[in-house]
């Protein structure tokens, strides 16, 4: 039986930290090529996202990615990380959070997944043309 990581976990306890204690929660990403965000704000190969409640819509915080919709100089982005690429959360306010070692983002070959993007395209699925969208939507 293989053990299922803490992170995920931990990232979701220390958000909700944040929120409760009215911080606002940043992520720290060590982009590669399963990341989709904003490459110009990309920093010695590390982005920092803030994932409060008045900068991001649709957030979701799944096991092995971490999805929103933010703004970056008013344009509206998909954003998607996988969890592994995470290598911080903290709150902006008291910088109080957790470090957390990161991990080359290995997507299942055995079993073909609609959780995953697809490799072969750098852009987003879409919904439409009968083509399921990798980024599930969570109310």
């Amino acid at each position: 039986m293989t053990s299922v990581s803490t992170k995920p976990y931990l990232l979701r306890a220390l958000y909700e930290w944040c929120t409760d204690s009215g911080y606002t929660p940043h992520l720290v990403v060590k982009v590669d090529q399963y990341c989709q965000v904003p490459q110009e704000y990309v920093r010695d190969g590390y982005i920092t996202l803030n994932i409060g409640a008045l900068a991001t819509g649709k957030l979701s915080m799944e096991n092995d990615w971490i999805s929103f919709n933010a703004r970056f100089n008013g344009v509206s982005r998909s954003i998607a990380v996988p969890v592994s690429a995470v290598s911080a959360i903290y709150a902006r306010e008291t910088q109080e959070g957790m470090q957390f070692e990161t991990e080359e983002y290995e997507p299942d070959q055995d079993i073909e997944s609609e959780d995953t993007p697809d490799d072969s395209n750098d852009d987003p699925p879409s919904g439409g043309a009968g083509k399921a969208p990798w980024l599930k939507v969570v109310k």
